[in-house]
């Protein structure tokens, strides 16, 4: 009895750990410049999710009003969001 309910703690608290964030490679770096360039932005840390759901992220962008934001690519790097950071 004791055990299953070490591992079912163990269980609970491990589910709720995050990925942690892969760096692109030289190419999917440059497509998100690309992306990020088209909508008047630039600079910021590159991100691809280790989840394999695709996604791609540009953390703390400049952008031409002067604000930082984090912009969220699809696996074809089209912009699913832009937040203010």
């Amino acid at each position: 009895m004791k055990k299953s309910l070490i591992a079912m703690t163990v269980l609970a608290f491990s589910s709720g750990i995050a990925f942690a964030d892969d760096k692109p490679s030289a190419d999917e770096a440059g497509k998100i410049a690309a992306t990020a360039k088209a909508w008047g932005c630039s600079g910021g840390e590159g991100e691809k999710e280790s989840e394999g759901s695709g996604v791609y992220e540009l953390n703390d962008a400049k952008c031409a009003d002067g604000a930082n934001y984090d912009i969220k690519m699809d696996k074809d790097f089209k912009v699913i969001s832009i937040t203010a950071d």
